[in-house]
């Protein structure tokens, strides 16, 4: 039906804010560009930004809100940036999340009459209680986005367990697992990068090396590890644990590691952005430790297993579900004795390590060529779905969608209220 298709992908992150959804909508866009159509990119404005890509990247005016969210907020509803996607000619319309993205996306339905795919990446609930205090917010937020994706055509997840966790927020309708890929080719790294890499952290041979990628967030379940590695060097163990990211927590999780006596064991990298770096990291590790129930995928599982590491991992946690326990992985349960003794079993074994890694590139690896190629199969019959049922579907002039707009507006005139009055006295915002 569609050799050649054109998709619309909107998303809130895109470089130079990079994170795993900015990653996902860049992959999407170069693969459709590049083997089958063309892609628009719709993302808020960043100062002094040049988008030198090979598609077209639309950027709406937004506000600087970097401060809270980490990011700029969009402002929806721009005529002129609208009017400049419309021109755009698409066949499809694809949001990686529910806020400001899918507003648009909403408006461009109206104007243009295509229907809008979502993809749910992320837990957006603990997102939103991880940012905003107060309750009534934290209720009004979440209506907003489940009303905004059940508005949407058809709703991708990335993992059952994040299918499950949209259930959990009040939202009604289906779903359809479509996982995400992994940039990085099936096969370790060149010997000579990871040698540099061993060379500049003084990585020895005959210690094993641990790592952790990603957001240096305590609900990413970084206080299990280092608790976890305090009670495993108790017992005698010798190891080198690479933590590489950022992230609003990374000074108190460096605070525990030196409480804990982990210093001399912690290298803590900063954030890596080369992929041919990070790729190495990877390849030099000899188990990734990813004790996270917040991550809905976990893409970085599945860079590991892309360069040959295995991982441990929670036990019935969405990061874990393609993954067997003992052959290309290893489970615990969420506490720090589990971990403990997960290390202290692979510091013992070395060999079964290696073999679970060998193991997690042959039954794990999905690459984005394949992942893009699958939703590009998808996109002609959500269209002919569309099509064919004709549905009286809500958009953006919508009473409901305006009235929980309100809604939320409302909450942050509280919020902010709630703040001035508790300067004055010094009161402290209960967490």
């Amino acid at each position: 039906m569609y050799d050649q298709i054109k998709v619309c992908l909107l998303n809130e992150s895109f470089p130079p804010v990079i994170d795993g959804v900015a990653n996902c909508v860049l992959n999407y866009a170069d693969i459709i560009q590049r083997e089958h159509g063309s892609a628009v990119v719709a993302v808020p404005h960043y100062p002094k930004v040049v988008d030198d890509y090979p598609y077209q990247v639309v950027r709406y005016p937004s506000i600087d809100t970097t401060r809270f969210y980490g990011y700029r907020t969009g402002i929806p509803y721009w005529p002129s940036s609208i009017y400049e996607l419309v021109k755009s000619n698409f066949d499809i319309i694809h949001t990686h999340c529910p806020f400001v993205s899918t507003l648009i996306a909403r408006a461009l339905r109206s104007s243009v009459n295509v229907p809008i795919v979502l993809t749910y990446h992320t837990k957006f609930d603990i997102d939103i209680k991880n940012a905003i205090e107060l309750g009534f917010m934290q209720t009004a937020a979440i209506k907003f986005i489940v009303s905004n994706i059940e508005a949407c055509d058809e709703v991708w997840v990335v993992s059952e367990g994040a299918g499950e966790n949209l259930k959990s927020l009040g939202y009604s309708g289906g779903y359809r697992v479509m996982e995400n890929g992994v940039d990085f080719p099936k096969g370790r790294a060149d010997a000579l990068e990871t040698a540099k890499l061993s060379a500049e952290y003084g990585l020895a041979s005959d210690v094993p090396v641990f790592l952790y990628v990603g957001r240096l967030m305590w609900y990413k379940g970084i206080r299990i590890i280092l608790d976890g590695l305090f009670r495993a060097k108790g017992k005698g163990a010798r190891f080198k644990m690479l933590f590489v990211g950022d992230g609003a927590d990374a000074s108190e999780i460096r605070q525990l590691a030196e409480t804990l006596g982990l210093m001399d064991d912690c290298i803590f990298t900063g954030i890596v952005k080369d992929r041919q770096r990070l790729r190495a990291f990877f390849s030099r590790a000899d188990m990734f430790l990813f004790p996270s129930t917040f991550d809905t995928n976990g893409i970085v599982v599945h860079e590991a297993a892309a360069c040959g590491l295995a991982s441990i991992l929670v036990r019935g946690s969405c990061a874990a579900e393609d993954v067997t326990d003992g052959q290309n992985g290893l489970f615990i349960e969420e506490n720090a004795d589990s971990m403990a003794d997960a290390i202290l079993r692979l510091i013992k074994d070395r060999q079964s390590t290696e073999l679970m890694g060998q193991n997690a590139m042959k039954d794990l690896y999905v690459s984005w060529e394949d992942a893009v190629g699958k939703a590009c199969v998808r996109y002609p019959e959500v269209i002919r779905d569309y099509r064919k049922m004709s549905p009286k579907r809500v958009d953006v002039q919508d009473k409901k969608v305006f009235k929980l707009a309100e809604e939320v507006n409302k909450a942050f005139e509280k919020m902010k209220k709630y703040r001035e009055w508790q300067k004055p006295a010094g009161r402290q915002i209960k967490r």
